[in-house]
This record gives structure tokens, sequence and C-alpha cells, in this order.
């Protein structure tokens, strides 16, 4: 078997199903597809961090009877 990739093609008003290997464009275009929803994947977890350490800090801080921050104030806003 070979290691690149296929590609099933169906033609819709005959039914004929072609199998064919991928052309170096679209595993170039698969690739950087993967590579982008990696990146985006990884934003989302950093923000969802922030997003809870900014909840932990305002939590501490409503429990010591501190104020807290306009950052802080807004994550406790639904």
């Amino acid at each position: 078997m070979s290691d690149t990739p296929t590609v099933i093609e169906v033609d819709c008003t005959t039914g004929v199903q072609t199998e064919r290997p991928m052309t170096a464009d679209e595993i170039a275009a698969q690739k950087a597809q993967a590579d982008a929803f990696a990146a985006q994947q990884a934003a989302q977890a950093e923000a969802d961090a922030a997003t809870a350490a900014l909840k932990a800090s305002a939590k501490a801080k409503l429990v010591a009877g501190q104020p807290l921050t306009a950052e802080e104030a807004d994550t406790l806003v639904l």
C-alpha cells in the first residue's frame, strides 16, 4: 500500500466512484488546514486557561474581601 493518501470522487449523475492518489497541492492544503486547526485549538485552550485563572483570582479576592479588577468582575457577570 502506498503512503500517499487517496481521494474518492463520486460522480453524482452516474454514480461512478473513482479512487485516486492525492496531488501534492491537495496534500499541502490538507496539512495547512490541519496546522491551522491545531493553532486555533491551542489559542482556545490558552483563552480558556486565562479565563479560569481570572475566575479563580476573582473568587479568592471575594472570599478575602478584596476589591476586584474590572477584568475579574467581567468574568463573573454572565
